[in-house]
């Protein structure tokens, strides 16, 4: 069984609620662009303090969404994509699925 199918529902929730936030969602772009430090994410946000993006930081790890690793004094961040796609793979490829099935068959009738 691979580790995917082996995450339970609570690592599901942390998931939802780490993509609810705009401003996580808007950290994980700037992610998936490149890698960054903690310091260049901080920058892209001048609106808000360095503790509140530190903030969103640990619940994106805390979902896994967001892997870090020290390199010298700086702390490197990387998108770790594996949770959006069990998401993907549970929620909305089965309910795409259903979607297309449904409007097939109100075509037919």
């Amino acid at each position: 069984m691979s580790t995917a199918s082996r995450k339970t529902p609570v690592d599901d929730n942390r998931v939802f609620k780490a993509l609810a936030s705009p401003v996580r969602r808007r950290i994980l772009d700037a992610l998936k662009a490149e890698p960054r430090t903690t310091g260049a994410v901080c920058d892209l946000f001048a609106e808000l303090d360095r503790t509140t993006v530190l903030q969103h930081l640990r619940v994106l790890e805390a979902a896994e969404l967001v892997t870090g690793r020290r390199v010298g004094r700086e702390r490197h961040l990387s998108l770790a994509p594996l949770p959006i796609k069990r998401i993907h793979d549970r929620w909305i490829d089965g309910y795409t699925r259903a979607a297309v099935e449904l409007l097939a068959r109100l075509d037919e009738g």
